[in-house]
């Protein structure tokens, strides 16, 4: 499944369903900007949106992912906890909040956040919740869910002082190869995903 794609669908789709006159066409303005790539743009119009309909689904999917393509993940993050809330089923929305919480967990500006273990975490279960509601045949969850761990996995080995950790390393490892063989599954002549899994399995061998 392409997020992106779907997501674009989904804007079509339901921007007939978008109150104009309530939004003075700052929804409409907004996605007119998404689809030119101005995604700078449509955060200007989308936020106005927003603020004229601050419950409105569809511009906070919008906004979302606008914030998202933007590089801006804190405010893509927040507002897709926020549609989250209004649609609790929208799996794309854990998807991005996701790939959100994982970039900023990889950012190395992050690199002396304590915070950046509850991003990963956050993204894995905000996967792992897409997972549940699109199935395991989604791939590209399963791939992100399995990038998820294999960084959390090489965050944390930085870290390992006692034997337990080690363990827990090397089971979010094995997690990752997991995921990686799932999607194997599906798309059995993925060279990138196998190269993924030869070099998980040589991170394990590594902390022995």
């Amino acid at each position: 499944m392409n997020y992106f794609k779907q997501t674009i669908l989904l804007l079509f789709v339901f921007s007939t369903q978008v109150s104009i006159a309530q939004n003075s066409n700052y929804d409409k303005l907004g996605m007119q900007a998404m689809m030119k790539g101005d995604y700078k743009g449509a955060v200007g119009q989308l936020e106005k949106a927003d603020t004229k309909s601050p419950n409105n689904a569809v511009v906070l999917k919008m906004l979302g992912y606008s914030y998202f393509q933007c590089g801006d993940f804190e405010n893509s993050i927040a507002t897709y906890s926020r549609l989250i809330a209004l649609k609790p089923s929208d799996n794309s929305a854990y998807y991005y909040r996701g790939k959100a919480r994982q970039n900023i967990a990889n950012d190395p500006k992050e690199s002396l956040n304590q915070m950046r273990e509850n991003f990963y975490l956050s993204a894995i279960r905000d996967f792992t919740k897409g997972i549940e509601l699109n199935g395991e045949e989604d791939t590209q969850l399963l791939q992100n869910r399995a990038l998820a761990y294999k960084d959390y996995a090489i965050y944390k080995s930085y870290k390992i002082k006692k034997s337990a950790e080690k363990a827990a390393v090397v089971a979010l490892f094995k997690n990752s190869i997991t995921d990686f063989e799932k999607v194997l599954v599906v798309q059995p002549l993925r060279k990138d995903i196998i190269s993924l899994i030869d070099y998980v399995k040589a991170q394990i061998s590594s902390l022995k």
